[in-house]
């Protein structure tokens, strides 16, 4: 089997979480049969439905690497698609028009409310009731089209993820395939892009489920082989409610903007419902490798943001020193910073502070250290502090500028010092830095070089 998956958002906000792990699962699929993802762009909420969104989702895909075979498809491109395939399932007898107005659909599921009923459509435009109640078709108002559902036995699948799943007729009416406006319903758009599109796996979100039995109705009422459907968990936040705004980023792009890495947050995502042993960290190659619908989980998967940075920041300590230089250098040039111009190499900061950052604005935070301009402070110590940082900016004048050298001439003034370790490198850094925590003093002293270390230190010892 050709395998072929698809992905196909609604373009009326940004790609969120819950549909960036949808389009994971199924490029992951494809990609590990060596299939085609075929992305489609849903956007027949004419209301809702913008550019905006459709060139935010596209960048979110691209951003994080889910590239597609074929698409983006936009259904509002293929309307005279969905009136064909309408009117084919007029002429064979499952479909028909219905005239009734949205007025008296509301009457009648008030009435059936206060009768104890489940409110639903009657059917009574079925040409066969239709003229039994002497209904006759209003020259001035366009009909909707309706799928004529079976009203006895049950329709059901083989969910991949839930196993076997099944609804009885009883519970289904006959919903509208095209609109009065020609514009067809989510599901009937779906079942014939999906025929069209030859897609063998359909893989989406479990609020789908009530969906799955009106289309598998179309697929059969067209004669259509059925694809295989897999319902992946809905994400929860932290707190166990349904993934939201208030759980703080919800898209993709802002996690993107906070400075998240793809394949931090790739794999992230990954692991939203989906597990592979222990693993916890793992490139995409092997996710597609790895990925199958047996460890997917039936339950709910819940999103937690400490562990997505923490993640995050595996990845970066893991990063080329170059790619993060190329991230982080446009964050420093909208400061006040001197920029890497104005300092030590960036790649070689970056790779002496990366494993303490979680995020590329954090890095870019902590580099400052390097490239912002100081302005002239003197820090107060003790007297015996003060003969030591000078015995220091003396031996430093003289020794070899690198990480080894510097180290001994610490250890040494130290030890004649008298004094404890912190007690000199504490106030050294505040004297170098302007902080009184750094990372290895002995390799941000390298880095600033010996010009400025030395000008700060005789700053400080001057009483400047």
């Amino acid at each position: 089997m050709n395998i072929r998956t698809r992905f196909a958002p609604s373009p009326t906000g940004l790609l969120h979480i819950g549909g960036a792990r949808t389009a994971l699962y199924a490029w992951a699929w494809a990609r590990k049969h060596g299939g085609s993802f075929v992305l489609r762009i849903e956007d027949t909420d004419l209301e809702r439905s913008t550019q905006a969104s459709v060139n935010a989702i596209l960048d979110s895909m691209k951003w994080l690497g889910l590239d597609w075979n074929e698409g983006p498809f936009f259904q509002m491109q293929r309307l005279e698609r969905y009136q064909a395939v309408a009117e084919q399932l007029i002429a064979a007898g499952h479909a028909y028009r219905c005239w009734m107005t949205r007025e008296e659909l509301d009457a009648l599921r008030k009435q059936q409310l206060d009768s104890g009923l489940k409110p639903r459509y009657d059917g009574r435009w079925r040409p066969e009731r239709a003229k039994a109640l002497g209904l006759v078709p209003p020259a001035h108002r366009p009909p909707v089209i309706r799928f004529r559902t079976p009203e006895q036995g049950s329709v059901g699948w083989q969910d991949l993820v839930k196993g076997p799943i099944a609804f009885p007729n009883a519970e289904l009416d006959d919903l509208v395939l095209l609109r009065a406006d020609g514009v067809p319903t989510y599901n009937f758009g779906v079942v014939v892009d999906d025929l069209d599109m030859a897609i063998t796996h359909v893989i989406r979100g479990d609020d789908h489920v009530n969906n799955t039995p009106r289309q598998i109705h179309i697929f059969r009422a067209l004669q259509a082989a059925l694809p295989e459907f897999a319902h992946v968990p809905m994400i929860l936040g932290a707190d166990g409610e349904r993934l939201s705004k208030r759980h703080g980023a919800v898209s993709v792009t802002q996690y993107r903007d906070q400075g998240f890495l793809p394949e931090a947050l790739i794999n992230c995502l990954a692991r939203l419902g989906w597990s592979h042993g222990d693993a916890e960290m793992f490139p995409v190659g092997d996710f597609v490798q790895w990925f199958d619908f047996a460890h997917v989980s039936r339950s709910a998967a819940q999103f937690d943001p400490a562990k997505a940075h923490w993640l995050n920041q595996q990845y970066i300590k893991r990063a080329d020193d170059a790619r993060l230089a190329a991230l982080v250098e446009p964050l420093l040039q909208g400061t006040q910073a001197l920029g890497p111009a104005g300092g030590p190499p960036l790649h070689k900061v970056l790779a002496l502070l990366k494993a303490r950052a979680d995020s590329i604005p954090q890095l870019a935070q902590e580099a400052m250290l390097f490239y912002a301009r100081q302005e002239p402070a003197r820090v107060e110590v003790a007297a015996e502090v003060g003969a030591a940082l000078a015995a220091l900016a003396e031996k430093l004048k003289a020794t070899a500028w690198d990480r080894a050298a510097i180290n001994g001439v610490l250890k040494e003034v130290v030890k004649a010092s008298g004094l404890k370790m912190p007690q000199v490198l504490t106030p050294l850094r505040a004297v170098v830095t302007g902080r009184e925590q750094t990372p290895s003093i002995d390799a941000v002293l390298e880095l600033l070089g010996r010009e400025t270390v030395l000008a700060r230190l005789e700053r400080q010892i001057r009483g400047a």
